[in-house]
């Protein structure tokens, strides 16, 4: 554990006590992974990761509308089996540079869900102090890349680290996830073709979820799939059903082989549904309702419900031992959170640059001379 993160961040005490709310008084949780039942088959253990993933983001919308969560809050409920199938194939030692929406792969890879929402809620113990909320969170300790804000700047790090992987002759796989508008950057076309010609060991998930915020795909590109524009950059180009994690899984498992095997990077499609807003403030009423209860129908979660209740488990029993822990784990994350402070003002200005501002010479000609106030 985190010794209760009585820590200390750049000088300033980074947790303080809320007695007068009672959710930030939680016992500290055992961290998801040692949560698993040993018991558990493993498809009952991705039935454990989707549902985990499912609370957490439900317990944030909540959050969000209590006002306690500012800024943007972005969801990726109804794309758990893509997240949750991406992470399960990955081994120690892998790269991963997650998005805004991937919050199964987050957790899965390792994250602490309590730096995690401390990090969403804008406190000083997430992962970047709470810097920029959500959009930039990660854990080198665990692979995980911190993303950004310009979507798809993350692929040519990822082209980069697999290209470091060869180098050091690591049999490791570097994996970016992005969206489908964003197929349309700089950035990713870039990084596709570095990683073609070079033939590394690299997976580029497009997460095509149907929407660039208010965005349909046929605006965004001019072919039925972007994993139509694979040939072009030398990659192997798949496209599964996003929502159903049996095909999520044998994808990944396929891409994986390809990339550890030495035949070259893969551009996998998951077809799924953004089924709230870009954020949500966003009512998202671009959205046809016909399209979005279609979709609501192939919810990924209840569809491994029925998956195994056709494989002869009882559904209301298994509900009951994977939401035990995924309680115990959601108040301790919601209590961490509540109870960690704000960062001060001035932390705003730290963490920017790797020579602090106005105490060394700045590497930039144009900061030379701008000192902080």
């Amino acid at each position: 554990g985190d010794g209760g993160w009585s820590a200390v961040y750049s000088g300033h005490t980074a947790t303080v006590a809320r007695e007068d709310d009672p959710e930030a008084q939680a016992p500290e949780a055992p961290s998801p992974a040692e949560s698993v039942d040993p018991s558990w088959s493993p498809e009952i253990r991705l039935y454990y990761w989707m549902r985990l993933s499912r609370a957490f983001e439900d317990r944030c919308g909540k959050l969000y509308r209590q006002g306690q969560i500012k800024g943007g809050l972005y969801s990726g409920i109804g794309q758990e089996a893509t997240t949750v199938g991406i992470g399960s194939v990955l081994e120690e030692g892998d790269f991963v540079a997650p998005l805004h929406r991937d919050m199964g792969l987050f957790l899965m890879r390792g994250a602490d869900p309590r730096r995690l929402l401390a990090q969403i809620m804008g406190r000083e113990t997430g992962y970047s102090r709470g810097h920029d909320s959500w959009t930039h969170a990660g854990d080198l300790s665990r692979g995980i890349f911190g993303s950004v804000s310009h979507l798809g700047a993350t692929l040519p790090v990822i082209a980069g680290a697999a290209l470091a992987f060869r180098q050091r002759g690591r049999d490791r796989v570097a994996v970016g996830t992005f969206g489908e508008g964003t197929s349309s950057r700089g950035d990713f076309h870039e990084a596709a073709n570095f990683v073609g010609i070079h033939k590394l060991a690299c997976i580029f998930i497009c997460v095509n979820n149907q929407w660039a915020y208010s965005t349909p795909p046929e605006l965004s590109f001019p072919t039925d799939h972007v994993a139509d524009r694979a040939a072009g950059y030398g990659m192997y180009g798949d496209v599964v059903d996003g929502n159903d994690l049996g095909d999520v899984l044998k994808a990944m498992q396929r891409a994986v082989r390809r990339a550890r095997g030495g035949e070259g990077p893969t551009l996998l499609e998951c077809m799924t549904f953004r089924l709230r807003g870009h954020s949500e403030h966003d009512q998202a009423d671009y959205v046809d309702r016909e399209e979005l209860l279609r979709w609501k129908a192939k919810d990924p979660v209840e569809r491994w419900e029925r998956y195994l209740h056709v494989k002869g488990h009882d559904l209301e029993e298994l509900r009951r031992a994977v939401d035990a822990p995924i309680e115990a784990i959601m108040k301790d994350a919601v209590a961490f959170a509540k109870r960690s402070r704000f960062a001060p003002g001035e932390a705003a200005l730290e963490d920017l640059y790797a020579e602090p501002i106005g105490e060394a010479a700045p590497s930039s000609p144009w900061m030379r001379g701008h000192r902080t106030v």
